[in-house]
């Protein structure tokens, strides 16, 4: 674990250049804006370690994978988020020598990621082999307003020396992936144009065709004398070189405006004139006025999303930092697009969509944005459902049965890994989930009948299809599968994924009851050639006669067939040094292992806690917890919401606190390739479900507030059904304001309240 971030309540802070955390800080420090982000590279010349990224959303390749061998139904590529244009470039020369933080030495360095208005700024002072020094001032922003644009003022003061310079902005497109095989490049030049007033690139990917326009335009300010602009270009390169004259201790701004502009929203023909007029309207608006629009954007994001925790910076800094890369990743604008595990941070995991945005992310949008944007994230797979159809097609399942993929860009599968592409199929279970997670929260019941319903009865046809009859247990068994705790592949009757397919099953014949009379079910079911009481017959015989593993003695549900012939050692008595295993152990040792990964039995304990008593719950989470190693960023969150239920406040807080910061502190050692965007949803959960207590059963809100005692109280909004509210906690109170005209009722423990429009209601914290 690193801790070298200062603690700050609005920003994320590094003093000090350590050149081995820079990838960390890399990841860190990105900025996005829903369209296209990047990592916080430098945008001067750094000839360090380093891992260039820039990104545009929705655009990506379908990359071979290196497996050596071939299974039917295995996914034909691996797609992969591209890395894109590097647009923030700007080379710096004083009498020919070149400012490069890895060869000059550096002092005063500071880089500080402001979450309250949404830029990234860095400071340092620079002493190159010459022995001149320079000091650098760097703020970056990607515009929430102007979602297509990104734009850099780069001040430097010559600190003693007079003499010339060179600055070159420039626009490459001759990028390449980390993980691409054999360091293949994906990107064609189409058309480009080095001028001296405006610079782009137009290059397009290989096989899937998506055009991407990158433009620039600088200006110099400040004590700068300009001898000229020249410029030049390469294949997939272009450049603006402006000497001129500086002065010591003399100040001058080099203002660098850029645009992104991709073929996902405009025809292919116009990308380089929209770029243009992008670029241009920026540069006329000005630095100063585009940093003023970024600000309100983002005091009005805040507005809707922020939590405030008293007597705890390390606490307060983390759940912003989660926040905040959240909304500058997803903004829900265009329904096409979806949350990557790594947003805009990095480039692992292919930067595709996967069970996460239902298990973890629709929950947080739920709460803290416009109905419309969560209802996007369900659509999303809605208007995947043919794919889905396809997938399981290809793996032999008929009649409409749809698996949907656990890693894909446009509906179709693309994991590399057999155990996780054949055999995780409880993703099925968190698409069934979100669409009554979604209906429960925001009412739409109308959602069920015209699209919800269509995606149930296909995921129910999967179900029915891939559980079996075991004549030796007399019960319906389902063999062969991954559950979420990856440490431990192709095994039989994962309780969770059985779980899962029951409640998916009995959801699915509840929804077809409750609209049994609609016109627009009828029609629903005469299009998909529903076989009426013939299928929900079969589906509710597998409902009163599904095997669940269960062990009498422990009290506790199995995690699947022969967990208990494991060897079960706790994790507090492991061996330090072997942690963290995935990175330590042989993936035989790891499978034979007793360790999990996330939570897997207590995802399923988590999701349906209404439906087991408090002991049960508490045999469980004491059988399972001290067994799970955390190896994956989803799994703290789980882990700290059940404990806040149980009342351990010392294991909530430890495991807040381990989701919250698992990047800021790098807990898993591997923050250098992304941050884990997807989990920070993790984290509001482990806070408003978890400290808050929220819930939504039945359509009513419920809160149960607890404080961990490293907090004094704590504040958040969420917006519920058109009422914004504002939940507050003390050490002895709890205060709900009604910020709407609208009134509600709720239950705080398990106390129905009336809270009328703008009015709030305090009750005494037990």
């Amino acid at each position: 674990m690193k801790n070298y971030i200062k603690h700050d309540p609005w920003s994320i802070i590094e003093e000090g250049f350590v050149p081995e955390y820079n990838r960390i800080s890399e990841s860190i420090f990105s900025i996005g804006n829903g369209m296209f982000g990047g990592r916080a590279n430098f945008e001067e010349q750094y000839s360090g370690d380093t891992l260039q990224g820039n990104y545009v959303a929705g655009v990506y390749y379908p990359d071979k994978t290196r497996v050596g061998w071939w299974k039917n139904g295995y996914p034909e590529y691996f797609a992969k988020v591209l890395n894109a244009a590097n647009w923030i470039g700007i080379n710096i020369e004083f009498d020919g020598e070149a400012l490069d933080l890895h060869t000059a030495e550096v002092s005063d360095f500071r880089r500080e990621l402001n979450m309250q208005e949404g830029y990234l700024q860095r400071s340092f002072t620079a002493t190159l082999p010459s022995g001149k020094s320079v000091s650098v001032i760097t703020t970056r922003f990607n515009s929430m307003v102007r979602n297509r644009i990104g734009a850099i003022a780069y001040q430097v003061t010559p600190l003693n020396f007079s003499g010339e310079a060179k600055i070159t902005p420039y626009v490459d497109f001759d990028v390449v992936n980390a993980d691409s095989n054999y360091d293949e490049k994906f990107w064609v030049e189409q058309s480009k144009q080095a001028g001296s007033d405006f610079s782009y690139i137009v290059a397009s990917t290989k096989k899937t065709d998506f055009w991407v326009a990158t433009g620039m335009s600088f200006k110099i300010g400040g004590s700068w004398t300009s001898k000229g602009r020249t410029t030049a270009d390469r294949d997939k390169y272009v450049e603006v070189t402006e000497t001129g004259s500086v002065s010591e201790g003399e100040a001058f701004t080099i203002y660098k405006y850029a645009a992104n502009i991709s073929s996902m929203n405009f025809e292919k023909d116009v990308l380089a004139k929209e770029c243009q007029t992008q670029v241009e309207d920026a540069m006329s608006t000005g630095f100063d006025a585009l940093m003023d629009e970024q600000k309100a954007a983002w005091i009005e994001s805040w507005k809707k999303s922020d939590i405030t925790i008293d007597g705890d910076v390390s606490s307060q800094q983390g759940i912003r930092f989660n926040i905040f890369q959240l909304n500058q990743t997803y903004t829900g604008k265009d329904e096409r697009l979806n949350i990557g595990p790594k947003g805009f941070t990095g480039e692992k995991y292919g930067g595709s969509t996967y069970w996460d945005t239902e298990a973890y992310c629709l929950p947080f949008y739920l709460a803290t944005s416009d109905q419309e944007v969560a209802r996007n994230l369900v659509m999303y797979r809605y208007k995947h459902l043919d794919r889905a159809i396809e997938n399981a097609e290809k793996l032999g399942f008929t009649d409409g049965a749809a698996l949907y993929p656990m890693v894909t860009m446009n509906g179709e599968e693309c994991h590399n890994e057999w155990e996780i592409t054949f055999e995780e199929i409880h993703r099925n279970g968190a698409i069934a989930y979100a669409i009554y997670d979604y209906i429960n929260y925001h009412d739409d019941n109308e959602y069920l009948v015209d699209y919800g319903l269509e995606v149930l009865i296909a995921i129910s046809r999967f179900w029915a299809q891939r559980v079996q009859w075991s004549k030796a247990k007399e019960q319906y068994v389902m063999l062969g599968v991954t559950g979420p705790n990856e440490y431990e592949n192709n095994v039989n009757n994962n309780w969770y994924t059985s779980k899962m397919a029951l409640w998916t099953l009995k959801y699915t014949i509840e929804g077809l009851q409750q609209y049994k009379e609609s016109p627009k079910l009828k029609a629903l079911l005469e299009k998909i050639n529903f076989k009426g009481v013939e299928e929900t017959n079969k589906w509710q015989h597998i409902l009163d006669n599904m095997y669940l593993g269960y062990d009498e003695e422990l009290g506790v549900f199995l995690q699947q067939d022969g967990f208990l012939d494991k060897e079960l050692i706790k994790t507090d008595d492991m061996n330090p040094e072997d942690r963290p295993i995935n990175q330590k152990w042989s993936w035989d040792r790891i499978l034979r292992s007793c360790y999990i990964k996330q939570a897997d039995t207590l995802q399923g304990v988590y999701l349906f806690e209404d439906e087991f008593d408090i002991e049960t719950i508490e045999r469980n989470f004491d059988f399972y917890e001290p067994l799970t190693v955390h190896e994956s960023s989803l799994s703290p969150c789980v882990h700290g919401i059940l404990a806040s239920k149980l009342g351990r406040k010392e294991k909530a807080y430890e495991m807040y606190i381990r989701t919250a910061r698992l990047d800021l502190d790098d807990y898993n050692n591997d923050t250098e390739d992304g941050c884990h965007t997807t989990s920070m949803a993790g984290t509001w959960m482990a806070f408003a479900k978890g400290f808050a207590g929220m819930r939504v059963r039945n359509g009513e809100l419920y809160f149960s507030p607890s404080l961990p005692d490293q907090w004094e109280g704590y504040s958040f909004k969420i917006k519920f059904r058109e009422r914004n509210l504002k939940i507050s906690a003390s050490k002895n109170a709890v205060t709900i304001k009604n910020d709407s005209a609208e009134g509600l009722e709720l239950y705080v423990f398990d106390d129905k309240h009336s809270l009328a429009g703008n009015s709030e209601i305090i009750i005494d914290m037990p």
